[in-house]
Parts: C-alpha cells; sequence; structure tokens
C-alpha cells in the first residue's frame, strides 16, 4: 500500500473519534456514536490481522445488539482479506472509487438562478439550513428525510464549525435548496462526504459546484490532503472535472 492510501485509511480511522467512542473487535473497531447524527460503521484496524468470517460476524451481532446498521467500510488495499470475508457472510459488497484532489480546484459556476453558501457558525437561520441541508441529502440518497437538529446538536455544530471540523455547503435555487455536501476534517487531511442533489436539478453542474466550494474552503484552511470516494463511475466524472484524481479504492459492505 503506498503512503497516500495509508494515510487516507489513517484518517478514516482517527476522523470518527471526534464524535463516537471506539470498540475493539480484533481486526475489527466498531465506532458507536455519542449522541444524535448518521450512525457509524465498523472498519479494519490499521495493520491489522487479516479478517475472517466469524470477525465479521461478531461484529454484526454487536451492531444488532446496539441497534445500528450492519455497515463496514475501509481502504481495499489497507486490508486485502475484507471483502471475501463480509460476502462470506451474506453482506454485499460495494467498490467505489478514491479521489484525491491534484493542486486547486477548477471553477465551477453555478447556473443562473442559483447560489451557493458554507453554513457559518454565527449563521442567524443555522438550524432552518442545517435541515434543508440534511433534508437534501437524505433525499439525494433516498434515505428518510431527517427532523429539525436539536438545540444540543446545534451547539455542537457551532463549536465544529467555529474550530473548523466540519464544513457544510448548501446551494439553493429558485424552488429552494437543491444541493448539498460535506466535509470532515482530522489534522491536515479532509474529506468531502455527503453530496447530493436533488433528482429534479440534477445535470445542471450543482453537484460539481458543491465539490468545488468544499475543496476551496478545505484548501483554504491548509489541508494538504483533500480526498472523497465516489459512488460510481457518473460521480467520478464529476469529481474529476473539479481535479479529483482517482488513487484506489475504498470497500462498503452492508445487508443486501
Amino acid at each position: 500500500m503506498d503512503d497516500l492510501l495509508e494515510r487516507i485509511d489513517e484518517f478514516c480511522d482517527a476522523v470518527q473519534r471526534q464524535w463516537a467512542r471506539a470498540e475493539e473487535h480484533g481486526p475489527l473497531r466498531l465506532f458507536v456514536r455519542h449522541g444524535e447524527g448518521w450512525p457509524f460503521y465498523a472498519r479494519p484496524v490499521p495493520g491489522g490481522a487479516p479478517i475472517t468470517a466469524a470477525d465479521v460476524e461478531g461484529v454484526r451481532a454487536r451492531q444488532r445488539e446496539l441497534r445500528l446498521a450492519e455497515a463496514f467500510e475501509w481502504v481495499l488495499a489497507a486490508a486485502p482479506s475484507m471483502a471475501d470475508a463480509a460476502r462470506a457472510t451474506g453482506l454485499r459488497v460495494q467498490v467505489c472509487p478514491l479521489l484525491v484532489l491534484d493542486g486547486e480546484p477548477a471553477a465551477t459556476p453555478l447556473p443562473p438562478g442559483y447560489s451557493a453558501r458554507l453554513l457559518g457558525p454565527a449563521d442567524g437561520d443555522l438550524q432552518r439550513a442545517v435541515h434543508a441541508l440534511d433534508s437534501v441529502v437524505a433525499g439525494a440518497f433516498g434515505v428518510p428525510a431527517p427532523a429539525p437538529p436539536t438545540d444540543r446538536s446545534l451547539a455542537g455544530l457551532r463549536a465544529e464549525l467555529a474550530a473548523g471540523a466540519v464544513a457544510r455547503a448548501l446551494v439553493t435555487g429558485p424552488d429552494g435548496p437543491v444541493a448539498a455536501g460535506s466535509a470532515q476534517r482530522a489534522g491536515d487531511v479532509v474529506e468531502l462526504v455527503g453530496i447530493g442533489t436533488s433528482a429534479a436539478a440534477r445535470s445542471r453542474g450543482l453537484g460539481a459546484a458543491v465539490t468545488a466550494l468544499l475543496a476551496v474552503a478545505a484548501r483554504d484552511a491548509g489541508a494538504e490532503l483533500v480526498f472523497l470516494a465516489a459512488g460510481d463511475a457518473c460521480a467520478t466524472r464529476v469529481y474529476e472535472r473539479v481535479g479529483f484524481r482517482r488513487v484506489g479504492e475504498c470497500g462498503i459492505a452492508e445487508p443486501s
């Protein structure tokens, strides 16, 4: 495994610790979120032993006990035994491209009538904007619409935005919010996540605009490495237009 993929693997093991506790299960590590928010997944321990189907089954049992999604994510080159072990337990394995930003992101203008913003900790409408952002992303990925953020979760987000641990981008069009995305940071590495566009507003360059906005913000904040995982070939082409290049693959394992 090359140094770049090793850095990404180490980031993926570190970033979740800001919001979750880590449970050790042999060569696998399960992250359990504190409080509200998207649930985390389990992943191989960096540099750990080969993974067996029994290891995966043990973690799945723990996820069921905690009423968590039976989900795993990993860098393929960092854990070559993980995919077969997951499949052996009946999980569906999806392989996604990993891409890193080369240099500065390409300018990606929005079409007329659309505007984009980075949410800030002092925004007076932050609760409404966060709910709109989460709703757009939920719709784009086909998951249930979320409830508005609570005062407690909003206070946590304000602190994270102020500290630069996260970033949130929202695009609004003539009919309201239509595209969104986020970024999360650990050290000098930033991952772009949850970039989505509502079905009615696709093919207008909005996903590329969100990606570029978050990438610029990451570079401006001093991030040395900016990366993301693409869900499919179409998304990969969007990210490549912004200035990302493919460097490897990640795996996602979930029940069929």
